[in-house]
């Protein structure tokens, strides 16, 4: 369901200011996200920690799981808690390590729980790339990098 949207010289779209816009897509982009999420009640910080687990599983341990996904963060989250609701659903089962903290393996529900949120999220993404090619996304995401890099943040692909 895509919208048409005005057309504008160059020109004048040159002059709109990035700020504005790159909030406004993050409020969107991740409103939407959040409130798919939000279905199975989970918040984005338990998707990254569900991802990450899936990713490699038995690799991450709290600490590092922490000091990995607080870049990403906007919201303040106490990383404990969202890892502690994972544990208390029975989504993450610790490992005991012999010489370090347990490490996490997605359970069975916690698989499916992540499968159901990568379906909803997949639709999401689909409906934001409508009517965009993939050089126009890749071409987006390199103009917004450089903006980063010229401002002395972090343009390094997460």
């Amino acid at each position: 369901m895509a919208t048409d949207i005005t057309p504008h010289p160059d020109e004048v779209l040159a002059r709109q200011p990035a700020g504005y816009w790159t909030g406004a897509a993050h409020r969107t982009i991740v409103g939407r996200i959040r409130a798919e999420l939000a279905v199975d009640d989970l918040t984005q910080p338990h998707w990254w920690i569900l991802n990450h687990v899936a990713g490699a599983p038995a690799r991450w341990d709290r600490p590092g799981l922490i000091r990995r996904l607080a870049r990403f963060d906007d919201l303040g989250t106490d990383f404990d808690a969202v890892l502690d609701d994972l544990l208390a659903r029975g989504w993450l089962t610790p490992s005991p390590q012999p010489a370090g903290t347990p490490v996490f393996t997605l359970t069975e529900a916690g698989e499916a729980g992540r499968a159901r949120a990568v379906e909803r999220t997949r639709q999401a993404h689909a409906q934001m790339h409508q009517g965009i090619t993939t050089e126009q996304y890749a071409a987006a995401l390199t103009v917004l990098r450089r903006m980063i890099a010229n401002l002395d943040g972090d343009a390094e692909l997460p």
